[in-house]
């Protein structure tokens, strides 16, 4: 996980002094983050308090810190959440005595957006202690939006009561110059704009799109061991494809894209899943598209098999604390009207997993694409065979809201996908051959007139 560090800043020298910041040129700085404990909170909810003794915490939640002071990060961003009760901002014991002293980091640590404001409650209640206790526990540089001047004016009536000393100014001055040295801003101050014409450009784009493929996992294919439906077949009569996320760019972009909570639709360029398909299919295999369409579209139409695309609208941070974990309305009406009528596959894009065990047996496939971005041709290609299904999960999917938490290695773990999960396509089976369907009134229609005639000739005979 941390050798996106090396990726960003560039490989280390050989006998490098472990803790010292590495940045090489035409390289930027990375950013450890969120110090420390983030993703253990109490109940999963955003900035909230992780309850966690010193074995769980140092064997869980430091060692990436840990491998990133190795690979020479130059930054660390400290958590809104609270360790045991103390807020990470004002948690001198971890962030100084652990992080600077123990692990002997020399690069220099930061606070999160308006984060010293928050470690009183409400935030910003009494601002001067704030500015006192998150420099005084080892944040080296402040992360202050809009009262810059009021931060100034407290800083510097702090450090002239010395409330905070001038050894703890001078350490975190010490830190940025290094950083700054090590980055050579001092020689080259401005950015570096040779390269922004390579952003986007095809090769980046065929990376990300095999990074989409590679990430997607197969959770269920076909409804009995030796029927399997995926891949789907590239010639059909009709393909539908259905679903709230089928069409839509910024669903499968998600948050923290362009904006803050991402967006819907054209947020930027890039291949929804929906031109995927159309692009992967025959050219005379027609493709028709319905947001949610109802019973009465379903009957009236003829479809070889479909396709649903559903899952969560885009967040970020405290906007994305869920305790339903539900898929976007009307996603689960769709894949009852859709998949009651044809065979489908079922495709989930969102962050995390969902509640999607009521509707499992009406679909033949169900695949979960996480957050696929721009490159929604890399679904399209997993789907209609061109590279095969080889990602597995890196979390328990759950049957119920009410099981959570569950954790692989609990007494009491009966998930629906077990940590780890995800089937492979078998090769030496073939996939779904779009003869047959639930909704292929003729073609069942067909079939029972040729099972009739057979049953008369056995008969006959």
């Amino acid at each position: 996980m941390t050798d996106i560090i090396l990726g960003l800043q560039g490989e280390i020298p050989v006998n490098h002094t472990k803790g010292v910041p590495y940045v090489a040129k035409n390289k930027v700085a990375a950013c450890a983050k969120h110090f420390v404990g983030d993703g253990g909170t109490h109940n999963g909810i955003n900035e909230n308090n992780t309850i966690i003794d010193v074995h769980g915490l140092l064997g869980i939640h430091m060692p990436p810190y840990y491998d990133s002071i190795i690979k020479g990060v130059a930054t660390v961003m400290v958590s809104y959440s609270s360790v045991n009760g103390e807020k990470m901002h004002a948690n001198h014991d971890l962030v100084t005595g652990y992080l600077k002293s123990k692990l002997r980091f020399r690069g220099f640590v930061i606070s999160d957006w308006l984060g010293i404001d928050r470690i009183t409650s409400p935030a910003g209640a009494n601002y001067t202690y704030s500015v006192q206790a998150g420099i005084n526990a080892g944040i080296d540089m402040v992360m202050v939006p809009f009262n810059y001047t009021e931060f100034i004016e407290d800083a510097t009536s702090l450090v002239n009561k010395r409330i905070i000393s001038m050894s703890r100014i001078d350490d975190a001055v010490s830190r940025i110059l290094r950083v700054k040295f090590t980055m050579g801003l001092f020689e080259n101050p401005l950015a570096d704009l040779s390269f922004a014409d390579q952003l986007g450009k095809k090769e980046h784009r065929e990376l990300a799109r095999e990074a989409v493929r590679k990430s997607l996992v197969l959770l269920k294919n076909g409804n009995t061991p030796n029927q399997q439906f995926l891949p789907l077949p590239k010639k059909a009569s009709k393909i539908l494809v259905a679903g709230s996320h089928a069409s839509n760019l910024g669903y499968q972009c998600g948050g923290w894209s362009i904006q803050w909570m991402g967006g819907s639709g054209d947020i930027t360029a890039g291949t929804t899943i929906l031109d995927a398909i159309k692009s992967t299919v025959g050219d005379a295999t027609p493709v028709v598209y319905s947001e949610n369409p109802d019973d009465s579209f379903m009957k009236n139409n003829e479809f070889s098999f479909a396709i649903v695309v559903v899952g969560e609208p885009p967040y970020a941070e405290t906007v994305g604390d869920n305790t339903d974990l539900t898929i976007l309305d009307p996603g689960p009406d769709t894949i009852r009207t859709v998949c009651s009528a044809v065979k489908c596959a079922v495709v989930v894009v969102s962050g995390r997993p969902v509640v999607i065990e009521p509707y499992l047996p009406l679909m033949e496939a169900l695949v979960a694409a996480w957050l696929p971005g721009t490159e929604g041709q890399g679904v399209a290609d997993v789907l209609f065979g061109d590279y095969g299904f080889t990602g597995k999960l890196s979390c328990t999917w759950f049957k119920s809201v009410d099981q959570l938490p569950m954790n692989f290695g609990d007494p009491h773990y009966d998930p629906l996908f077990p940590f780890g999960f995800g089937l492979a396509v078998n090769s030496s089976q073939a996939g779904f051959s779009g003869a047959r369907s639930r909704g292929n009134k003729k073609e069942i229609r067909v079939w029972a007139v040729l099972s009739l005639l057979l049953s008369m000739m056995l008969a006959w005979a």
